[in-house]
């Protein structure tokens, strides 16, 4: 009588679901991560969508995803793991300054937040930090974060944009990127009335006077993110 077959062992490396749009950048965070002997990417996505069937199919542990997607927003994507995956943690790791975006990843429901630049160092300490529950961020942003509590927020200068609410944030973004309100209200699934609402609201945040000054502002704004 044939013996049956022992079952094979059960992989328990830590999965990890990458949402980036550069695979170039994917690629770097694989090999990073692959190199850990208790770590493996279980797969790789460019948008939201995409990212969110990902999540269902392959159940990984840990989702890192950039605030910029393919035709998509990362902070959306955080909102619905949020609402649909509560218990799977999201690491950021993304060019956009920390100082603006931190925070805003923070309330969509990241628990880490890494600047690509540190990522080469950085970003095994942050998987560990996450996975065990602890919230990541930088020492210079952690310092900065101390420093609003001992000091009060009114004592520090802040960018103008800091002020702007995540969906303000997020279509002030879009408009930098020369994008028309149609566009923008289709990429966010939003009216036309909707983003005509918040793009009022934006100039008198920023005292903008016109929308040709709101699409310059944005534009600038957005060229010094890309090049942070």
């Amino acid at each position: 009588m044939a013996q049956a077959k022992p079952n094979p062992p059960k992989d328990t490396r830590t999965r990890i679901l990458l949402v980036d749009d550069h695979a170039v950048v994917r690629f770097g965070i694989a090999q990073l991560i692959n190199r850990q002997g208790d770590m493996l990417v279980c797969g790789e996505e460019e948008d939201a969508s995409h990212a969110l069937s990902a999540i269902e199919k392959l159940k990984p542990d840990l989702v890192i995803a950039d605030i910029s997607l393919k035709e998509s927003s990362g902070l959306e994507l955080m909102r619905n793991i949020k609402a649909r995956f509560s218990r799977l943690p999201v690491l950021v790791v993304s060019a956009h300054d920390e100082n603006v975006y931190a925070e805003i990843a923070f309330r969509a429901g990241a628990l880490g937040y890494l600047m690509k630049q540190e990522a080469l160092d950085k970003i095994i300490v942050a998987i560990r930090r996450v996975l065990s529950g602890n919230v990541y961020v930088s020492d210079a942003l952690a310092a900065r974060m101390l420093q609003q509590q001992v000091r009060g927020q009114a004592n520090l200068v802040e960018s103008p944009v800091k002020g702007l609410s995540d969906r303000e944030l997020e279509v002030f973004q879009l408009i930098g990127q020369w994008k028309s309100t149609g566009e923008i209200a289709a990429e966010l699934h939003l009216s036309v009335k909707t983003i005509e609402y918040y793009r009022e609201q934006i100039k008198r945040k920023l005292n903008l006077r016109s929308a040709a000054e709101l699409t310059q502002h944005a534009t600038e704004w957005v060229k010094r993110e890309s090049a942070g």
